[in-house]
């Protein structure tokens, strides 16, 4: 085994939340070192640039670890788990297959204990979170507009909203017969030029890479900066675990490179943004005499409190076309009129409506969201034109509150290429999700009826909907009932940090990307203020 120097901070993943956090410490001089299993994507070389664009999706570029099984990517056991996780393995992590919908968690997701008594409230709240919710819209590119009457007052966005399409605005005839709340979404995609970025060209394939970079991935927005600064990224290694001194400290990790050469990196500083999924992988494997059951888990709560946001999708059929392939698939227009707890309700909490776009014809043969492909037969051609350009999607994305039943163990079997022992996900709705789940598809149908739908299919649980990877090394005060502290730090191992969206408490109801990334500037500024103490540790 080969050791390199000793660096000060050493990140472990390359995604949204490290993008972010090796940006902010590369502005104080601080030495980072990141460390990413995938590679650069070309943007060039995207399916999104190729006529047979929609095959990908099923293949090589599947939102599915288990289907794409590309060298970068480890295989997981997800025999026992009703949704499937999805993440993609390379500089940007899942956001170069990323949606791009950007709302903030809302004020009350973060004191739910306090509102409906379920679950725990954070140890953070969204107004200690909003300066840093506000630098990093700055940095990402926002396309949106203030005044939400669900948030509170917002600075202006970047650029405006998004067009919401022909089809969303059929939609919107539908919220507004029946009064309800709707919003244009936010997305870090570019309307307009900006950050040197171009504005969308409303092609439709954003999760298939988006090839003129008006999609704010952190490949093409803060890992530039955070390079020009000196940050070092090493791509196409592999960590297989974290390391501990004599003194109970980190001291570093033993990685892979693609030739299967080992290596270890000394660092005083070990930060983990791998996912709710990868990162309690690798506290698990990196067992010892002090941490038996993994590493800072002396409250046995590491891979416990998996959320994923099960979702529903209902898709109403018109008669006329609606031209809902035109545009971003996951950009359009929203509605929080189901979102906080309604106490004549038989559950608590509720879900974000999101109007969708279509995607190609495969994509609508095949099922799409709705999961139910058009049958062959001799009405296959009929039904097919009965779909195809004429569906409005919404898709209900749930609050999933934690359950330790709910979690991240090692598989005894399945391993990765180098060896290295893969997850396994346990998983099953609770009966609190599957009541918001039926209540959300019967107001999804409600509102396209109203929007002049003649026809609705619904899917209750999309399987295929694992994007969001949360809470499975909880956030919280005590080294009894959580794994970090409110600062990402474990409780157990003190130059040990957590800042992807495995640190949360509880997942409220909109997609996560916009809070991880606002949690890994908190917690970079927090070390950056102590960084004399911490690395003196």
């Amino acid at each position: 085994m080969t050791k390199n120097n000793k660096i000060d901070v050493l990140v472990i993943g390359a995604g949204m939340s490290s993008a972010a956090f090796c940006w902010s410490l590369s502005q104080t001089g601080i030495q980072v070192m990141c460390l990413e299993q995938g590679n650069w994507m070309d943007p060039n070389k995207y399916t999104s640039t190729h006529l047979d664009w929609e095959k990908h999706l099923f293949s090589d570029y599947s939102f599915n670890p288990n289907v794409r099984t590309l060298p970068q990517d480890y295989p997981i056991n997800n025999s026992d788990s009703e949704i499937d996780p999805l993440m993609f393995n390379a500089v940007g992590g899942s956001s170069i297959h990323w949606g791009a919908h950007f709302p903030r968690m809302k004020p009350s997701d973060f004191k739910v204990r306090t509102l409906d008594g379920v679950a725990d409230d954070w140890p953070i709240n969204y107004y200690e979170l909003e300066p840093f919710f506000d630098l990093n819209d700055k940095m990402t590119g926002v396309s949106g507009l203030s005044g939400n009457p669900a948030y509170p007052p917002m600075p202006k966005r970047q650029t405006p909203p998004l067009s919401i399409g022909k089809h969303g605005n059929q939609l919107i005839s539908g919220f507004e017969k029946l009064g309800w709340h709707w919003w244009p979404a936010e997305s870090a995609i570019n309307s307009q030029q900006y950050d040197d970025r171009p504005a969308c060209t409303y092609g439709g394939l954003c999760v298939t890479g988006c090839f003129n970079k008006s999609r704010s991935s952190a490949d093409v927005t803060y890992w530039p900066k955070a390079i020009n600064n000196g940050v070092i990224l090493k791509t196409g290694v592999r960590v297989s675990e974290i390391t501990l001194n004599q003194n109970g400290l980190s001291d570093g990790v033993i990685y892979y490179d693609q030739e299967g050469n080992s290596f270890k990196q000394e660092a005083n500083i070990v930060v983990i943004a791998c996912n709710g999924i990868g990162t309690p992988r690798l506290l698990l494997n990196s067992k010892s005499p002090s941490f038996p059951n993994g590493l800072a888990n002396s409250s046995g709560l590491v891979g416990k409190n998996l959320m994923f946001h099960p979702v529903s999708c209902t898709v109403g059929i018109f008669e006329e076309k609606t031209d809902a392939f035109q545009g971003p698939v996951a950009c359009s227009i929203t509605s929080y009129e189901h979102y906080e707890t309604d106490p004549e309700r038989d559950f608590v909490r509720g879900f974000q409506m999101q109007c969708n776009r279509q995607l190609g014809p495969i994509n609508t043969a095949l099922g799409g969201l709705i999961e139910k492909p058009i049958l062959w037969g001799e009405n296959h051609h009929q039904n097919f034109e009965e779909r195809n350009e004429k569906l409005i999607p919404i898709t209900a994305i749930i609050e999933d509150l934690p359950e330790l039943h709910n979690e991240v163990i090692i598989d005894e079997t399945l391993t990765d290429s180098n060896g290295i022992p893969s997850p396994k996900v346990n998983y099953t709705t609770s009966e609190n999700s599957k009541k918001i789940l039926d209540f959300s598809v019967k107001r999804c149908e409600e509102v396209l009826g109203a929007a002049g739908a003649y026809k609705t299919i619904s899917n209750q649980l999309v399987r295929g909907s694992g994007w969001h990877l949360m809470g499975t090394t909880k956030m919280g005060e005590s080294k009894i009932n959580s794994v970090v502290n409110k600062y990402g730090r474990s409780h157990d191992v003190k130059n040990l940090y957590v800042i992807d969206g495995s640190v949360f408490v509880t997942s409220g109801a909109v997609n996560p990307t916009s809070t991880i990334q606002a949690i890994s500037l908190f917690i970079a500024e927090n070390i950056k203020t102590n960084s004399k103490k911490l690395l003196e540790e």
